[in-house]
């Protein structure tokens, strides 16, 4: 009987304090929240497409609470005053590769393990976010799922970068463009190597789902060849329109979207007619393609700055540079149709082809090739975010949004090259970027 009664005081004790402890916490007053002021002398509404001067922005924790010009600062707040500068979304980057390795030879990932490739991939996070680019969809791995690990650490803040949205891996066709080729036919790869090989509608419907239930946000396809894959043929055609719509369908049943690598005009036609949310690169598109991508509201995510990188790479492999041959200039002559017609475009760099960090030296190549500053700045902003599927968290200066914000010296509208010396970095509330310096 006493040992029972001693029982009880040692299970009763315990939750009579944890008790009494729950009373005297919810006595105390709500904890004050952090707040941030900014003070713009230039601010971007990508929404509207207009520049406003003398704004002030009201930032609480991770989101903004308020904009307007006559916003006080709460006691205790954090004034930042970025008067002389102008104040924009961060930027995001719709193509990108951040948690492979940057190499023009893809072959160089087999001489890394898994470990040793993930630790190597952290840099290009750092680079990429310093850079002014809060948001990345980042569009395929050869070694499965190591985006999905790098996406999870940063947002668990393990280390610093953009917020990502990844694929965990190419769905592709057995020695197709995302595949890893150019190896003897005897060496049989790991499994994470070929982890999203599928060669009918139903293998193409299983790879998807179990991408959705290991952790995509987004499915990439590759329905032509590929300018950087051992053994492609960038005009080749390679998911039949049957495997594409299984796809789209399959991916649409665990409510994702897809997106399609397409050089070859017909292979961009089958991806738009199956119902994909973008195209990406869309180098040979002809003036139907431009059509349907307008009726269809497809987003084409043309990578028009990485010829520079490719070409000047001294590492390029030779067949690499020969598929590249009478594309870029194609490519942007496309870009230019596809602009005067009015099809939606996202901004995507395809980084990793170029080092990571330069990605806004894209944005001139879209000036020179038919955008308005204005346009290319939302391209990277308000319709990023539309693509992505996120709007309502990211992509414009708005009440309610992620306190993702960027500051240049200068005005990008007159200078669209200013965007590639970004000043001031805040994502989620937290600065990371101040007067040209990292924070941390």
């Amino acid at each position: 009987m006493l040992a029972g009664r001693s029982s009880c005081r040692r299970v009763l004790l315990p939750l009579l304090f944890a008790c009494a402890s729950l009373n005297s916490y919810a006595q105390q007053p709500a904890p004050k929240h952090a707040a941030t002021l900014i003070r713009a002398g230039r601010l971007i509404d990508v929404e509207s497409g207009r520049v406003l001067t003398a704004q002030t922005i009201l930032i609480r924790d991770d989101r903004i609470e308020a904009v307007g010009t006559d916003l006080q600062a709460p006691d205790g707040a954090d004034v930042i005053d970025l008067s002389s500068a102008t104040v924009l979304p961060g930027l995001i980057d719709c193509h990108t590769h951040l948690a492979d390795l940057a190499d023009s030879e893809p072959l160089s990932l087999l001489q890394k393990s898994a470990v040793e490739t993930a630790y190597a991939a952290i840099p290009n996070a750092r680079l990429t976010l310093l850079a002014g680019f809060t948001t990345v969809r980042d569009v395929g791995v050869y070694r499965a799922f190591n985006d999905v690990a790098m996406r999870d650490a940063i947002a668990k803040g393990l280390f610093i970068g953009p917020r990502m949205y990844v694929a965990g891996a190419y769905v592709t066709i057995s020695e197709g463009a995302g595949a890893m080729t150019g190896l003897p036919p005897d060496i049989q790869l790991p499994l994470d190597y070929r982890f999203g090989e599928a060669n009918s509608p139903w293998e193409v419907r299983q790879k998807i789902r179990e991408l959705a239930h290991r952790g995509a946000d987004h499915i990439k396809i590759l329905t032509t060849g590929a300018v950087l894959t051992h053994g492609s043929n960038p005009k080749s055609i390679e998911f039949t329109p049957e495997e594409i719509q299984a796809a789209v369908d399959e991916a649409n049943n665990f409510g994702l979207r897809v997106e399609a690598h397409a050089h070859a005009a017909e292979g961009i036609k089958n991806a738009i007619r199956a119902g994909v949310a973008s195209v990406e690169h869309a180098t040979l598109i002809d003036d139907e393609g431009i059509a349907l991508a307008k009726k269809k509201g497809t987003y084409l995510d043309m990578d028009i700055y990485d010829e520079e990188c490719i070409q000047s790479s001294p590492t390029t492999p030779a067949d690499f540079l020969q598929h590249d041959r009478d594309l870029a200039e194609a490519q942007r002559r496309n870009f230019t149709k596809a602009v005067r017609a009015g099809v939606k475009m996202s901004f995507g760099t395809d980084a990793g082809v170029c080092p990571h960090g330069i990605n806004a030296r894209q944005f001139a190549f879209m000036v020179k090739y038919g955008m308005t500053p204005m346009q290319a700045i939302q391209s990277a902003t308000v319709n990023a975010a539309d693509l992505i599927g996120r709007s309502e968290l990211f992509g414009s200066i708005k009440a309610g949004k992620s306190a993702d914000i960027i500051a240049v010296n200068g005005d990008p509208i007159a200078d669209i090259r200013l965007l590639e010396s970004v000043a001031f970095v805040m994502k989620e509330g937290v600065v990371y970027k101040r007067d040209g310096r990292a924070t941390r």
